[in-house]
């Protein structure tokens, strides 16, 4: 669990985003795209789900990108090559169902697009012919666009101030690109308000749209219950269940509301420094 390589990939504006390559010779064996690890940066630290986005296996790496947004993961960021972390276990969640679907969109805002570049890897490998939208508040913030664009056919950027790409949003692009051709599926991540624009969007047209949910974790067994969602009427667990979903059968209004329940007291536990 000896961190490997550090890069920070993003410094603008109190945004940082971190990249890591830790050292986890079993992980990077046998976890597949769309599967996530939970990392513990130190002995008191909270638990929290990363997604894998690459696993070198002749290596024994995997690579995790997040941004610092609380406690955790500042701490989690603070830590150098050379340094350890005090526990890391996975892959957990279910893997992204890779076939030759055809013609895929992937759609990809913030942070989110960390998430797409394994899947977009895998699902180009499998035949697929692949149309990538990406979005950033602006050019400064915007990660992993050369990846993303040697596996896809088509890569379009937005930004919201047009200092990359077209001044716009991601689910305006979706629209336009399924209004002129027939795709067999969408696939997203990124914030919430997104992903949501994005299910409605694509149910208009009729194509099928996965997204992968970044819901609050603490167990990441099933245990705790934390990361419960309803999909088609049902109690799901994001952790065993998901963390992908048919974005059609979720109901947002309640997820965007259990992704809230908790901001107030991390705000205060990240002033007191806890």
């Amino acid at each position: 669990m000896k961190i490997i390589a550090k890069e920070v990939l993003v410094d603008y504006a109190g945004v940082r985003i971190v990249r890591l390559v830790l050292s986890a010779l079993e992980i990077s064996q046998k976890v597949r795209a769309g599967e996530f690890v939970v990392v513990m940066s130190c002995k008191n630290g909270e638990r929290i789900p990363l997604t894998v986005v690459c696993a070198d296996p002749q290596s024994g790496t995997i690579t995790l990108i997040f941004q610092e947004a609380g406690l955790t993961t500042k701490t989690l960021g603070s830590l150098n090559a050379g340094d350890s972390l005090y526990a890391l276990l996975g892959p957990l969640g279910h893997p992204t169902l890779i076939k030759n679907y055809g013609k895929v969109i992937l759609v990809g805002g913030g942070v989110g697009i960390a998430e797409i570049l394994p899947v977009a890897k895998a699902l180009k490998a499998a035949g697929n012919n692949l149309t990538t939208i990406l979005g950033a508040k602006t050019k400064a913030l915007l990660i992993l666009e050369k990846e993303l664009q040697s596996f896809s056919s088509v890569l379009e950027v937005l930004t919201d101030d047009g200092s990359s790409g077209e001044k716009g949003f991601t689910t305006v692009a979706l629209e336009k690109h399924l209004k002129e051709n027939q795709y067999d599926l969408v696939y997203a991540v990124g914030p919430l308000p997104m992903m949501k624009k994005v299910a409605e969007i694509s149910k208009n047209f009729k194509a099928p749209v996965i997204v992968s949910l970044n819901a609050l974790m603490v167990d990441a067994t099933g245990m705790c219950g934390c990361c419960r969602v309803t999909v088609d009427g049902k109690i799901k667990f994001s952790c065993v269940d998901g963390p992908e979903f048919d974005a059609s059968k979720i109901d947002w209004e309640e997820l965007s509301r259990r992704n809230t329940m908790y901001a107030k007291k991390e705000q205060h536990i990240c002033k007191l420094g806890f």
